[in-house]
């Protein structure tokens, strides 16, 4: 209910934004990306959109991190690796299975024939699994789907093509981070992951808005009522105006980062990470949010204590399953261990 939620009030809000664009520099976003943002012209069409929300059992009840809104990962083990475990627990269920009902919403939303390519970084093989989990749920749903990397896809007449293909692509898959796409040269035509794309992208570029960890720095200036975030999401501010460098009970995060890498606390961080944290973000406030901490719960288990996450999708809004982690620390980052989340069933227990 809470992720369903929350979708509803992210998806309203991007819409106000837009029409807002002297809002889009307090997200942080690199400045071609703002531009592309605030650009003339339709968006480009959105295939399927995937949030993953991580929450977190507090001292003051569940709360969230942040929104997983650009690139959201897990699926396989949301999935197929949550399946593998249930079998072997008769009296347990999974909580859907966001590999399968992502999928089928592609298929509703690109029909039969269609070709679909999914864009990966080279080299990072975590990306690359994800890809191909995906690729392979295309495929048993009769799409043919490639991945590829940034240099195989041209754009001619606002389309998408594969290069060397005369056939327009049905269909893009971007599990390439937004902000990695000002990298590409300037004639690469990623601007139309934005706007004025006649391609339909999953994730389309908008999804940055709510993936900035100063998305809730818009909130004042917005007429959208957001009472989800508001409850379940921890005060957040700009750091030029919070004590966080003296202060325990804040910490920083940089406003686009990944598995926890720029998540700081000065109570875990050695003193030469702590240093070169407080420097990036006097360089740099703009691309930082102070967030207030949550004091998490951790659970016993027989590696000792672990926090849990628990990261619920939604999938065009509804909610599709859930991928679950436990980490030795309160933040959750590359370390934490994949666990299946499951509901036992009181009938058969």
């Amino acid at each position: 209910m809470w992720a369903e939620a929350l979708s509803a009030e992210a998806f309203a809000a991007e819409e106000e934004i837009l029409h807002r664009p002297d809002l889009l520099p307090l997200l942080g976003l690199p400045t071609p990306l703002r531009h592309a943002l605030s650009a003339s012209g339709p968006l480009t069409p959105a295939a399927v959109r995937t949030i993953r929300f991580d929450f977190h059992f507090t001292t003051d009840g569940w709360r969230i991190s942040e929104a997983n809104s650009d690139v959201p990962g897990g699926f396989t083990e949301a999935s197929h690796f949550a399946a593998l475990v249930a079998a072997q627990y008769p009296t347990c269920h999974i909580i859907g299975n966001p590999g399968e009902t992502w999928a089928q919403a592609m298929a509703q939303r690109i029909g039969d024939g269609g070709h679909v390519a999914l864009l990966s970084a080279p080299g990072l093989m975590e990306d690359l699994q994800v890809v191909s989990f995906l690729a392979r749920q295309l495929v048993a749903g009769g799409i043919a789907g490639q991945i590829v990397t940034p240099g195989q896809i041209i754009w001619r007449d606002r389309r998408a093509y594969l290069h060397g293909h005369a056939a327009p692509l049905a269909a893009i898959v971007r599990f390439f981070q937004g902000e990695w796409l000002v990298d590409w040269s300037d004639n690469s035509g990623w601007e139309y992951f934005f706007r004025d794309g006649l391609t339909p992208i999953a994730h389309p570029g908008l999804a940055m808005i709510t993936e900035s960890k100063r998305f809730p720095l818009l909130w004042p200036h917005l007429t959208t009522a957001l009472p989800t975030w508001k409850l379940l999401l921890p005060e957040s501010s700009d750091p030029r105006d919070v004590p966080w460098m003296d202060d325990d009970g804040w910490l920083v995060k940089r406003a686009f980062s990944n598995t926890g890498d720029f998540v700081i606390m000065r109570s875990t961080s050695n003193r030469t990470n702590w240093s070169a944290t407080c420097k990036a973000v006097r360089r740099e406030p703009e691309s930082w949010v102070a967030q207030r901490r949550f004091i998490a719960l951790p659970l016993t288990t027989p590696l000792g204590d672990l926090f849990p996450c628990i990261g619920v999708y939604t999938i065009d809004g509804r909610a599709a399953g859930i991928y679950a982690r436990l980490s030795r620390s309160p933040v959750v980052d590359f370390r934490a261990i994949d666990i299946a989340a499951l509901i036992e069933d009181e009938q058969r227990s």
